[in-house]
C-alpha cells in the first residue's frame, strides 16, 4: 500500500513507512510557513504528497501531518472536497489509514541553526552571506559566535533520517547558482524543545559566500556555498526537496536585520569616437552584456550587506557616442570674479557676444550668457559648481540645447578668443577619448574637471536617487581605473561612478565597479586605510589588487550599517529602497 501511494518515495528503504518532510519553509513567498497556510495552492503545494484518486482516509493519529483536500486543510471527517494529499507539519511519527489499510508516516523536520545556536525561521527570516576570512575559518570559538554561520539539523524517527544531503543555492530567478552534491550528516543532540523520542543529525557549520573564488577554497569544501541575495538555499535528500530558506542581508546589526535593499543604476558605455567601437565588449551587444555582468558581480559582493542592483536583464545599459561640445564652462576650473571683458562663441550658425563687468561671479556671467542665448532663440540653463582650488566662487556651466531638446554644438567665434576678460576664463567642455578623460584630483574633486562635467552632465536624468555609471575607454595619465562622485550638498555631480576598460579588465583583482559604488553608497570619498590599518581583503581598501580569496572583496557589518544610514530610505537622498524578500 505505501509503495503504491507514492512511487517516487522508496518506502521499503524506510522500514515500509512513508517519509514526509515538515513543510515549514515558504515556497509561495508570502512570509507564512506553508504548513501554516489556510490554503495550500500553487508553490505552497510543492512539498505535499498526493494520494491516488478516489482514496478514502481516516483522521491521523497524531498532529505531525495533516490532510489536504483540494487546497484546504481537512480533518479527515466527512467527505473531502477535492483530491487528497499529505503535508508534513513537524518531526514525529503517526499512522494514516488509507482505503482501510494502515500506513506508517515518518515526518522529518529540517531546522536551520546559526553559529550561536539560534533557530533561523525558514519562512519569516533568511540566511545571510558571510564575510569571514579563510584565515579564521577554522576558529571554532569564532564560528560559534558568528550569526552568519549556519548548519542544517534534521530531526525525526531514526529510520527516516538520511546520512547525506545535497545543498543547492539558486539565483533570484530560480536558476541554480551552486551545488554541494553530498554533505555528511553527523549525529547530534536534539534541541531540548523536541520530543525525546526523536533523533537528530546535522551538517557541519557552514557559510554562504559572495563569489566563486571564495567558494573554491579547498579544505572542507562542503562548508562553503556561493549564494545571492534574493535567491535560496535548498536542502534535498535522494532528489527530494527537504526545505529551503531565502538569502538576505546580515540578520544582526545595530540597525536591525537587513533583509534586502535595492539600488538603481543607469549604465552608459561610450564609443571611442562617433560611430566607433564601444569601450568594452567589441560591439554594442557585447558592451551591454559585459556591463550587465559587472553589475551582477557587484550585486553578489554587496549581498554581504543585503544590497542588490536588480535583475541583470532589467538593467538600463545605453551605448553612446561621445557628446558634442555643448557645454560652456564659465571660470573653467577656478571661480575668479570678472574684471570686465567679453565672451565670444557661436551656436547654430549665430555668433554671440556677452559682456562681463568687474566683480561679476561666474554664475552671474553664466546667467547673462543664458539670457543672450534665449534672445537668439536657443535654450540653455546654468549648472553651478562648488568652489575648488581655493577660489572665492564656484564655476558655472552653461548647458546649451537645440529646440528639440538635443544637445547643441558650440563653436569658437573664429575672430576672437572665447574670453577676453583678464581674470574670468571660459572654455568649452570637450570630451575627447583619444587622450583619455582628464580626471579630478584632491583639490578639484567636489566639482570634477571640465571634461568630466561635460561627460556626466550630458546624460543627467534629474533623478538623484539613481546612480549613473559611465564606462569610458581610458583615463588620462596612468594609475587610475575608476572614480566616484559622492553626495555633497551643492555639488553639480553626485552619485556618479566613472570607470575605464582597465577597471573592467581588473576583474576579481580589484572589483572596481563594486568598490566605486561603495564610495557612493557609504557617502565616503576616502578609504578606511587612508589613515588607519591597511586591510587588503576589504573591498574598500585603497590599493589592494589580489585575485585570490584574500583579495579585496569583504564588507564589514559597520560598512553595512553605514550604507543603510547614508543611502537607505531615511537618507537625504535615498539610493537604496527596501526590497522585501517576499516581493513577487
Amino acid at each position: 500500500m505505501a509503495l503504491a501511494l507514492v512511487p517516487s518515495v522508496r518506502a521499503a528503504e524506510r522500514d515500509q513507512a512513508l517519509v514526509l518532510f515538515a513543510d515549514t519553509d515558504d515556497d509561495d513567498n508570502d512570509g507564512v510557513a506553508d504548513a501554516e497556510a489556510t490554503r495550500v495552492t500553487g508553490a505552497a503545494a510543492t512539498d505535499v504528497v498526493p494520494l491516488p484518486p478516489q482514496s478514502s482516509v481516516l483522521p491521523l493519529s497524531a498532529p505531525v501531518a495533516r490532510w489536504i483536500a483540494g487546497s484546504r486543510p481537512w480533518n479527515g471527517i466527512g467527505k473531502p472536497r477535492g483530491a487528497l494529499a499529505l503535508q508534513g507539519l513537524r518531526a514525529g511519527a503517526t499512522t494514516a489509514v488509507v482505503d482501510g489499510a494502515p500506513l506508517e508516516l515518518a515526518v522529518v523536520e529540517a531546522l536551520l541553526i546559526d553559529g550561536r545556536g539560534g533557530k533561523i525561521d525558514l519562512a519569516r527570516s533568511h540566511a545571510a552571506v558571510s564575510r569571514r576570512l579563510p584565515s579564521v575559518a577554522h576558529s571554532e570559538d569564532a564560528e560559534r559566535l558568528d550569526a552568519d554561520a549556519m548548519r542544517w539539523l534534521l530531526a525525526g524517527p531514526v529510520s527516516a533520517l538520511p546520512n547525506h544531503v545535497t545543498l543547492t543555492s539558486t539565483k533570484p530567478n530560480g536558476a541554480v547558482l551552486d551545488t554541494i552534491p553530498s554533505v555528511t550528516l553527523d549525529a547530534v543532540t536534539c534541541p531540548p524543545d523536541l520530543p525525546p523520542a526523536l533523533t537528530c543529525r546535522a551538517t557541519p557549520l557552514g557559510f554562504a559566500v559572495a563569489d566563486a573564488i571564495d567558494r573554491s577554497r579547498g579544505a572542507d569544501s562542503e562548508r562553503w556555498i556561493q549564494a545571492e541575495v534574493g535567491g535560496r538555499l535548498v536542502l534535498s535528500s535522494d532528489e527530494r526537496k527537504v526545505a529551503s530558506v531565502r538569502v538576505g542581508g546580515p540578520r544582526v546589526t545595530a540597525v536591525g536585520p537587513i533583509e534586502r535593499l535595492r539600488g538603481h543604476l543607469r549604465v552608459h558605455v561610450f564609443r571611442t569616437t562617433r560611430g566607433g567601437m564601444p569601450a568594452i565588449g567589441g560591439d554594442d551587444a557585447g558592451a551591454r552584456a559585459l556591463a550587465r555582468n559587472e553589475v551582477e558581480v557587484a550585486s553578489l559582493l554587496w549581498g554581504q550587506c543585503g544590497i542588490h542592483f536588480g535583475p541583470p536583464a532589467t538593467l538600463e545599459v545605453a551605448v553612446h557616442d561621445p557628446p558634442p561640445v555643448y557645454l560652456l564652462a564659465v571660470g573653467c576650473d577656478a571661480g575668479i570674479p570678472a574684471s570686465g571683458g567679453e565672451l565670444r562663441f557661436s551656436v547654430a550658425g549665430r555668433r554671440l557676444r556677452v559682456a562681463t563687468r568687474a566683480g561679476q561671479t561666474p554664475v552671474e556671467v553664466a546667467s547673462a550668457v543664458v539670457r543672450a542665448l534665449a534672445a537668439a532663440g536657443v535654450s540653455a540653463s546654468v549648472s553651478p559648481n562648488p568652489t575648488t582650488l581655493g577660489a572665492p566662487f564656484g564655476t558655472a556651466d552653461v548647458i546649451v540645447r537645440r529646440a528639440d531638446g538635443a544637445l547643441a554644438e558650440l563653436h569658437a567665434d573664429g575672430t576672437a578668443p572665447l574670453s577676453s576678460d583678464p581674470s574670468l576664463t571660459a572654455c568649452f567642455g570637450e570630451v575627447d577619448f583619444a587622450d583619455g578623460i582628464e580626471h579630478f584630483t584632491d583639490v578639484d574633486a567636489p566639482a570634477g574637471t571640465v571634461e568630466e562635467r561635460a561627460l556626466v552632465k550630458a546624460f543627467d536624468d534629474g533623478d538623484p536617487t539613481t546612480i549613473d555609471v559611465f564606462v569610458v575607454p581610458a583615463f588620462a595619465g596612468a594609475g587610475r581605473i575608476g572614480e566616484s562622485f559622492v553626495h555633497d550638498p551643492g555639488a553639480s555631480i553626485q552619485n556618479v561612478v566613472i570607470l575605464d576598460r582597465a577597471g573592467i579588465r581588473a576583474g576579481a583583482r580589484s572589483f572596481v565597479l563594486a568598490h566605486e559604488l561603495g564610495h557612493v553608497l557609504l557617502d565616503l570619498p576616502g578609504h578606511p586605510d587612508d589613515f588607519g590599518v591597511d586591510r587588503p581583503s576589504d573591498l574598500m581598501d585603497a590599493d589592494a589588487a589580489d585575485p585570490s580569496m584574500f583579495g579585496p572583496r569583504r564588507l564589514s557589518i559597520a560598512e553595512c550599517e553605514r550604507a543603510f544610514r547614508q543611502s537607505g530610505s531615511s537618507a537625504a537622498i535615498p539610493l537604496l529602497e527596501p526590497w522585501p524578500l517576499t516581493a513577487k
